[in-house]
């Protein structure tokens, strides 16, 4: 009965081992959302900051070109609107088209906002000079690029340009532009 017990123990744990690392390999893929913001589109970077995109492993289940009018512009960062960059914000968001995508990969939220580096595009020329901010970016508002902050901006933002139904939890407020 011993033996049975031991051996039953033994492959128990076995299985629970197995599990967990398949689940930690198998990993699940999440979504964020990426924006090419004006700059980045009149600067010609779309096919550059799509590859690098791309060789990071992301896939880009859906795209968009839009062009935001200032209501779409004040409700999407509405966050900021006491903020005295705001008016400057809406301004540059609204003065061309945007390129809005959703991109998917394991950690897709901490992933993404690696690869584009500090929100202020003069920075990351210096800290991360092969972040996308370093490559097409200017400075701290046009930045070229936007990247959700967390796991619950990501929903709801994704849900705001693809009209897609946010969990209870997306509905929370973000501080990254």
């Amino acid at each position: 009965m011993t033996q049975f017990l031991t051996r039953f123990f033994f492959f128990s744990m076995l299985i629970i081992v197995l599990r967990c690392y398949s689940s930690t390999v198998r990993g699940e893929k999440e979504r964020t959302l990426g924006i090419i913001k004006p700059d980045g589109l009149s600067g010609n970077y779309t096919n550059r900051i799509k590859q690098v995109i791309l060789e990071s492993g992301f896939e880009i289940s859906k795209e968009m070109v839009i062009q935001l009018d200032e209501q779409d512009a004040t409700n999407f960062y509405a966050e900021h609107s006491s903020k005295i960059f705001f008016t400057d914000l809406i301004r540059y968001m609204t003065s061309g088209p945007v390129l809005v995508m959703i991109l998917e990969k394991e950690d897709a939220v901490a992933h993404w906002r690696d690869l584009i580096g500090p929100t202020d595009a003069g920075k990351a020329k210096i800290t991360h000079p092969h972040s996308i901010r370093a490559i097409c970016g200017k400075d701290l508002e046009k930045n070229c690029i936007h990247g959700s902050d967390s796991h619950q901006s990501a929903e709801r933002e994704i849900a705001f340009f693809f009209k897609e139904a946010p969990s209870d939890e997306a509905v929370r407020k973000h501080d990254e532009l």
